[in-house]
């Protein structure tokens, strides 16, 4: 293109220092003097994005359901794509240029004389964000927020440096240490393979023995199916355990202690409207009393409603009664926990876990349904059974005719009886023969080898009799039983067998049901468990209990905003409950493996409620929606530290589930319908309005699982191998949708699982969720999109 003198052209600035233009022609249209490349610095849509709604003829903004902006652009503006800061050695060569005369400024079109005479080059780059914090506090928390009160986290030892704190502490790293060791045997196993075996496959006439070696060496520590020996033992079908019990099912139910006051009981349920029960383990309380109430007609009225603490529990006691009861399972007795509803429209006995309850009380506050609640096991004070206290107070005001049957196996009644207006307290003798106590003389350190000794010395000096041993989690539990093999193998063959069947929440449902085989005669079984044997489950049989003294606690730390689980001491009344244990079926005798003075000074008398030491942040959403605003004075049996509810209310506010006054927002009222934590329904939501709700779906019902890759101990380079394949670049999150997807693809077949080293039941557990979480949207009319 020729310029003459004194011609018109168009021009665009490119930038202006004091008195001096830079200016350019280039990408200017000489016909209209339309700029063809507009500065992404300089373009008005720039104005538009900061402040949306000033413009008329701009972008629409909307606010989605999730209080999220989405910004409907024109096609003009988000076509050009971002410029990107040109690096310095660019920099320097276009100077050199500029300097030597050879390329003059106006023909640079990305100078930018203000930043530094920096050149933008033009690529989809990614834009600088910038992050501010927002530090606003919340109007109805004025002054009690993060910045300005200790959130000090909940003190949950008593004496943290006693002998029972450091033992736990050097627990933690003794599991570290064995885990490393575990590792270090898996590499050289695999190290000392000779590389060269896969000759042998390429050599089309090897000597076949060579061939067979190397078929053997090459699944070395791989196949899905190396059981340690140990767990072969365990569950190989040879053994015959002894006959469980000569007696019908009706003879059972008369032989509980309970059965003897039946009738005192159905009478004095008629009389007070609020009844503590209380009744050790296994006295038959949580199958008996609601079937008694059933045949005593109650059920005319409404359905009688159990709740349990554990959902292992919920299951089990159900499965049950619907057997004593002479139903199937989901007809007229049935179970509720969350993600999984086993009832039906007969159904009028109703266990439940209590998490349950608290969501049933959203939807329908007056329970309408129900004419007597149960609260089963409540000395173990879950976060949800503490709620249902204070709320169960209210209704039970509210309606005369509601009975409430509130159930312990410690003797800590008094409390609740003195919580719910003075009611009665009705007691059940448990069938308890004496046990005999035994400290310690000294502070044992390694907790875990000490037990194991003392399990091989009762099989070998104690007459015949079962033994319960109390860890705190699977991985211990799996290295006890491991070491505790390996020593029995060591002894020889002149020792009587002993049986060892662990018990822990993550194990298969069919080889939980193990442990409650009695042993065959002439042998003794030991049942390793975490603390669910301590109250939740009864074992016949038990004569020697052992007590290292500790369990796993979640404890959530306000600072950190973070749970964790933490081995600590336990509480005296843990330890009188598992003492007992050994009192079911004779005199028995209970190991505690601490010393006298550990039991009197260093463990607490009862153990903290758990809603002192957790986050709550979906106990307060789901309060909130039930229209309990003020939860600072509501009326709870313990009530929390007043900085977690403080900062759960922080939280909500922040991710606008609550308002300026601290009321529920409309957002909040959605939120609290899903039964997942206040972060994850909120992720739901806004993934509706971004449209990706499909995959987010999967995602959250993924991470509510729990463990989905299985690593067996034998094979964990071929577990890792396969779960390295379902990695995604961008995160965890990405790879459990992965994993999730590969295996719907293969129509969720089990096979699938087993080859790829994935937990075929947390899957199935995922898709429940998935199924649940939908009925939820559908519930609401929330579109479910894929990206």
């Amino acid at each position: 293109m020729h310029l003459q003198m004194q011609q018109q052209v168009y021009v665009k600035v490119i930038s202006v220092s004091g008195s001096k233009l830079s200016l350019s022609m280039r990408d200017v249209d000489q016909h209209t003097g339309k700029d063809l490349l507009p500065l992404k610095k300089r373009s008005e849509e720039e104005t538009f994005r900061t402040n949306p709604q000033d413009s008329k003829d701009g972008p629409v903004a909307r606010t989605g359901l999730s209080g999220i902006r989405i910004v409907e652009e024109d096609d003009v503006g988000s076509s050009r794509r971002p410029l990107k800061r040109m690096s310095s050695p660019e920099i320097w060569e276009a100077k050199q240029l500029i300097a030597s005369g050879v390329l003059s400024v106006s023909e640079y079109p990305s100078y930018d004389d203000e930043a530094d005479g920096v050149m933008y080059q033009e690529e989809g780059a990614e834009e600088e964000l910038e992050i501010e914090m927002n530090d606003d506090e919340p109007a109805f928390l004025q002054g009690q927020t993060k910045s300005s009160i200790d959130m000090s986290p909940v003190k949950i030892f008593k004496n943290p440096e006693g002998s029972l704190g450091r033992a736990a502490a050097l627990q933690s790293a003794l599991i570290k240490e064995r885990r490393e060791v575990r590792e270090q045997q898996q590499r050289t196993m695999i190290d000392s393979i000779p590389k060269d075996l896969n000759r042998p496959w390429e050599d089309p006439m090897p000597e076949s023995g060579e061939r067979h070696l190397a078929q053997e060496l090459k699944g070395v520590g791989l196949s899905a199916y190396d059981m340690p020996e140990w767990k072969k033992d365990a569950y190989g079908k040879t053994i015959t355990f002894g006959q469980r019990s000569k007696l019908s099912i009706q003879e059972q139910r008369e032989s509980l202690p309970i059965y003897k006051l039946k009738k005192e009981l159905i009478q004095a349920v008629h009389d007070n409207q609020v009844l503590v029960v209380i009744g050790e383990t296994g006295s038959g309380k949580t199958t008996q009393v609601t079937q008694y109430l059933a045949e005593a007609g109650y059920t005319t009225r409404g359905k009688i409603g159990c709740t349990q603490p554990r959902r292992v529990a919920a299951m089990s006691v159900a499965k049950r009664v619907a057997e004593e009861f002479g139903c199937r399972l989901g007809e007229e007795v049935g179970y509720a926990i969350r993600f999984e509803d086993c009832t039906g429209p007969d159904t009028v006995i109703k266990y439940m876990t209590d998490g349950m309850l608290l969501r049933e009380i959203l939807v329908d506050e007056n329970l309408s349904q129900y004419f007597v609640i149960m609260l089963d096991e409540a000395h173990e004070r879950t976060i949800y059974t503490d709620v249902l206290f204070g709320l169960l107070k209210q209704l039970v005001k509210r309606r005369p005719e509601l009975r409430l049957i509130v159930t312990s196996a410690t003797l800590d009644a008094e409390k609740f009886s003195g919580y719910f207006f003075n009611c009665n307290i009705f007691t059940i003798p448990g069938r308890t023969f004496p046990v005999e106590v035994l400290y310690t003389k000294q502070p044992e350190s390694d907790y875990l080898d000490a037990s194991l000794i003392t399990v091989l010395q009762i099989h070998l000096t104690e007459p015949e009799g079962d033994i319960l041993l109390f860890l705190t989690g699977q991985e211990e539990i799996d290295f006890a039983c491991q070491s505790l093999y390996e020593r029995m193998k060591g002894l020889g063959k002149n020792v009587p067998e002993l049986i060892i069947l662990p018990v822990y929440s993550a194990l298969p449902s069919e080889m939980q049901s193990r442990i409650f085989d009695p042993a065959p005669p002439g042998k003794r079984k030991v049942v390793v468990a975490t603390n669910i044997a301590e109250a939740s489950l009864t074992i016949d049989g038990i004569f020697y209990v052992i007590d290292p003294g500790f369990a796993k606690q979640n404890v959530y730390n306000p600072k950190l905003g973070l749970d964790s689980l933490v081995i600590t001491p336990i509480s005296q009344a843990s330890a009188k409950q598992r003492a007992g244990r050994a009192g079911r079926t004779g005199p028995g005798k209970c190991y505690r493996l601490y010393t006298e003075s550990a039991y009197r000074n260093e463990m607490s008398p009862t153990s903290i409620p758990e809603i002192q030491r957790i986050n709550l942040g979906t106990t307060t959403l789901s309060m909130k929606a039930m229209g309990i605003n003020d939860l600072l004075s509501f009326d709870f049996m313990d009530p929390p530290s007043p900085q977690a509810l403080i900062s759960a209310m922080e939280q909500l506010y922040s991710l606008g589930a609550l308002d300026e006054e601290g009321l529920l927002t409309k957002l909040g009222r959605k939120m609290a319908e899903f039964p997942l934590d206040p972060p994850l329904s909120k992720m739901l939501l806004a993934s509706v309005d971004l449209g990706c709700s499909d995959e987010i779906l999967t995602i959250i019902a993924m991470i509510q699982t729990g463990n989905i890759f299985y690593r067996p101990r034998e094979k964990q380079a071929q577990a890792d191998q396969k779960k390295a394949r379902f990695f995604q670049a961008e995160g965890d999150h990405l790879t459990l949708l992965a994993v999730y997807e590969s295996w719907k693809s293969k129509n969720f077949s089990g096979p699938w699982c087993f080859e790829n080293f994935v937990q075929s039941r947390s899957l199935r557990r995922a898709q429940d969720v998935r199924k649940q979480l939908l009925t939820i949207m559908d519930k609401h009319k929330l579109d479910v999109v894929s990206a």
